[in-house]
């Protein structure tokens, strides 16, 4: 059972995701909360994902994802956001948030995503990635610099790579390429060591960066 924490100040959004995510079997909304009580409910609650608004007017995103980052063992945790290009976004997956959710997302998107984070992968919106990069324009450069380390990976890397970005976990990306999870793994932390970033988030922004999601259908990904 995956257990999920919703933090946002609008109480018609937190019943929604209960609602939708609780017709799931193996999700359960275990708490709902706003930016002042997240802490104290997650801290009581533990739970593998916390689904949290970026901008909330007691206590914003940001300050409350902090928070979370120092527990012992922190939850997985995706922002929520009205907008493609919120200007907080890039600073919450710079402090270790694991991708993004629009509030609009269509509710049967909404369990495979909460999935996917509590496996270990990633959830970003290409289109919203793009937009959020070219709305920075000195974000823009930077990462422009940063994507051109992509060219030291070998080819089973950049195959990795751009599986870690279309959000799967290592054991997925282990059934996809034939690889043992730890074979995976040690991939991955050579990945993330190439490019000079701390987190799959990080790496996943710098492959749709760099073009790897354009130069192959999906189906061909990791072959």
């Amino acid at each position: 059972m995956i257990r999920v924490v919703v933090v946002d100040d609008e109480a018609l959004v937190r019943s929604g995701f209960r609602l939708i995510l609780g017709a799931s079997e193996d999700i359960e909304v275990v708490a709902t909360a706003s930016g002042g009580e997240a802490v104290e409910a997650v801290r009581r609650e533990r739970p593998d994902v916390v689904l949290l608004d970026i901008r909330m007017p007691d206590v914003d995103g940001l300050t409350v994802l902090r928070e979370l980052r120092t527990m012992p063992d922190p939850p997985v945790v995706a922002m929520l956001t009205t907008f493609d290009a919120d200007e907080y976004i890039l600073t919450a997956l710079h402090h270790g948030a694991a991708g993004f959710l629009l509030k609009d997302t269509e509710p049967e998107q909404l369990a495979p995503l909460v999935r996917t984070l509590a496996a270990g992968g990633v959830v970003l919106s290409p289109k919203a990635s793009r937009s959020l990069l070219h709305s920075h324009p000195g974000t823009e450069a930077a990462v422009d610099e940063e994507a051109a380390r992509v060219r030291l990976l070998t080819p089973r890397e950049r195959d990795v790579l751009v599986l870690v970005a279309e959000g799967l976990s290592n054991a997925d990306i282990g059934a996809r390429v034939h690889l043992g999870a730890g074979t995976v793994k040690d991939h991955v932390s050579a990945i993330l060591t190439k490019l000079r970033v701390t987190s799959r988030v990080r790496a996943a922004l710098l492959a749709q960066r760099a073009g790897l999601l354009d130069e192959r259908p999906r189906s061909q990904a990791g072959r």
